[in-house]
């Protein structure tokens, strides 16, 4: 289940907030946008003691961390979503539940207004043995009723046991002992969130909720698409996320998210409106001005370049192909897909296999690398992803002054066409998995190099309006400040977005939106152990946004890979 780390002691200022992060596959065990987010923000006030309440697969990344943990990051406590059952069988009496308690979890599963309260006091009981109550008759007899009600029309032995694979993450996660703090900063609903709201029970904790993705709908994309789900437990796993991430909204005492349209989201899923504010991404602008030029090899090319891990989720095939078409009638081309290809090994040796079969001359798979190091270089990037969030991958080319290509997903639109300003268009737009309009639009930079100029310098003021860091930075500060305060930022009214905080000035990370790992399927082991647990390393809990130029930095470049000619 659970796992606490002390690192070092901090004796808490008066008038500071003692501050619980709660991040889900992240932080610290991986290099990406929120990681480095979470890394800049702990850093961003050394003044503010800090402990880290991080949720990984299993024990397997126990202290596996990647960064090194900030001066006033006091303690580490990790939550194992697939883990073993502690309890001890030789002193534990056979788990009987009370009739409320029983009640509250067939709410829970048949989520009927769930009884949170009653649920969390539940699993505190020290002789809870997860193996029994899963195993047992309560939970078998509630799982027979959701079946009986709604789903009759499949077979119930894998109805039982998808159920068990279902709430055994959340179960783990109910019996975590959450550690006290006054504020709980969740960077996602989900896991994150229930933990939150266990703390705002136990421990009268205020909840601030920063969502750089739609929790929610994210999961959804994924299990849309998951090979490994299929038909009504589809839904069924839609359902519980829906259901953590309505109890965090309920709970929350603020909620933030990167753009309006995501707000928007946010309330359609049930988060009342007078508790969400939009808090834009912001990147470090600095070092941009120093970037290298093009090299003398690079003048021969008109270079575009792709920041991205190379994943199903960045459509990186349908790139590929676009780019085939493009370069068949300007053959000046060159692409660059600047990102790890490690992460979905099977997906990249799939690029790498169309790359070779389409011939197509001219691209190149650079591994990871320090983004600074190239985009000086490059002409145009692009992204052709099938979800996203505020991609920090826009932003930076805009630091560059590049234009993008990039697809209609998540905020591109508002990136590239602008907001409330009249600056221009920063790039083109296109439908996603449209090879046809994506190679189109490689064209029409390709062959006009002023408009390509124009567009670059347009996304380079956007950015410089309103997506700085030190304007995220700003925006922070004033919702600590509220925290310490002993202020709730939103009572109740709703918040005017244009002046809801002020906007401003100075130096952070990259954001970006991540999560990680993947979810457990349970299937019935002939041995003593009622389950094994396998984990689906192709679709994860959560797409892992690029890594931050910040990030990026702390990485040593590895091997170019670039195709035969």
């Amino acid at each position: 289940m659970g796992q606490a780390v002390v690192i070092r002691s901090m004796v808490q200022m008066a008038g500071y907030l003692k501050v619980c992060i709660v991040a889900e596959g992240c932080y610290p065990y991986v290099v990406g946008g929120v990681s480095s987010w979470i890394h800049s923000l702990i850093n961003s006030f050394p003044e503010t003691e800090f402990i880290l309440l991080t949720i990984v697969a299993n024990r397997s990344f126990r202290g596996k961390f990647v960064y090194d943990l900030p001066e006033n990051l006091t303690e580490v406590h990790e939550l194992y979503l697939e883990d073993e059952d502690w309890c001890d069988n030789r002193k534990k009496k056979s788990l009987k539940m009370k009739d409320e308690q029983y009640k509250a979890l067939r709410s829970l599963v048949l989520n009927q207004e769930i009884d949170w309260p009653t649920l969390f006091e539940f699993f505190r009981r020290p002789d809870l043995s997860l193996n029994e109550l899963l195993m047992g008759p309560d939970f078998f007899h509630i799982v027979m009723d959701c079946y009986n009600l709604k789903y009759s029309q499949v077979v119930f032995s894998d109805f039982l046991w998808t159920m068990r694979s279902i709430y055994l993450p959340l179960f783990h996660t109910l019996m975590m002992d959450v550690p006290r703090a006054d504020l709980y900063h969740c960077v996602a609903t989900g896991y994150a969130g229930v933990l939150g709201s266990m703390a705002n029970y136990f421990h009268g904790s205020r909840l601030l909720i920063s969502e750089h993705g739609i929790y929610t709908r994210e999961r959804e994309e994924e299990l849309i698409k998951a090979k490994w789900v299929k038909g009504i437990y589809k839904n069924i796993w839609i359902e519980q996320f829906r259901k953590m991430s309505k109890l965090a909204y309920d709970k929350a005492d603020l909620v933030t998210s990167l753009y309006e349209h995501a707000r928007e989201l946010q309330i359609e899923l049930g988060c009342p409106g007078s508790k969400t504010v939009v808090t834009p991404n912001g990147i470090n602008i600095q070092g941009f001005d120093r970037l290298a030029p093009k090299t003398e090899e690079d003048e021969e090319y008109i270079n575009i370049g792709a920041v991205l891990r190379v994943t199903p989720i960045k459509d990186v095939k349908t790139m590929i192909q676009a780019f085939g078409y493009a370069k068949a009638r300007q053959p000046k081309l060159k692409l660059w897909i600047m990102g790890p290809y490690d992460e979905d090994k099977e997906y990249a040796e799939e690029c790498f296999d169309l790359v070779e079969a389409m011939q197509i001359k001219d691209v190149v798979f650079t591994g990871r690398i320090n983004v600074k190091d190239y985009l000086g270089r490059m002409d145009m990037t692009i992204l052709t992803s099938i979800s996203e969030g505020q991609p920090l991958t826009i932003l930076e080319s805009y630091a560059a002054h590049k234009p993008v290509i990039a697809t209609d997903v998540g905020n591109c639109r508002g990136l590239l066409y602008g907001e409330g300003d009249d600056f221009g268009e920063g790039g083109i737009l296109t439908h996603i998995m449209n090879i046809e309009e994506i190679s189109h639009a490689i064209l029409e930079l390709a062959n006009n190099s002023e408009r390509r100029t124009r567009m670059g310098e347009n996304g380079y003021r956007r950015l410089m309006q309103k997506y700085k860091i030190s304007d995220m930075k700003k925006t922070y500060e004033e919702i600590y400040t509220g925290f310490e305060d002993g202020l709730f930022v939103s009572q109740g009214e709703e918040l005017p977005q244009e002046d809801a905080f002020v906007e401003p000035q100075e130096d952070w990370t990259d954001v970006g939106d991540e999560t990680f790992d993947s979810w457990a399927d349970i299937e019935e082991d002939s041995s003593d152990n009622w389950a094994d647990i396998e984990e689906d390393l192709s679709d994860g809990w959560a797409d892992i946004e690029e890594d931050s130029i910040d990030g990026w930095a702390d990485i040593e470049k590895t091997d170019d890979r670039e195709t035969l000619k």
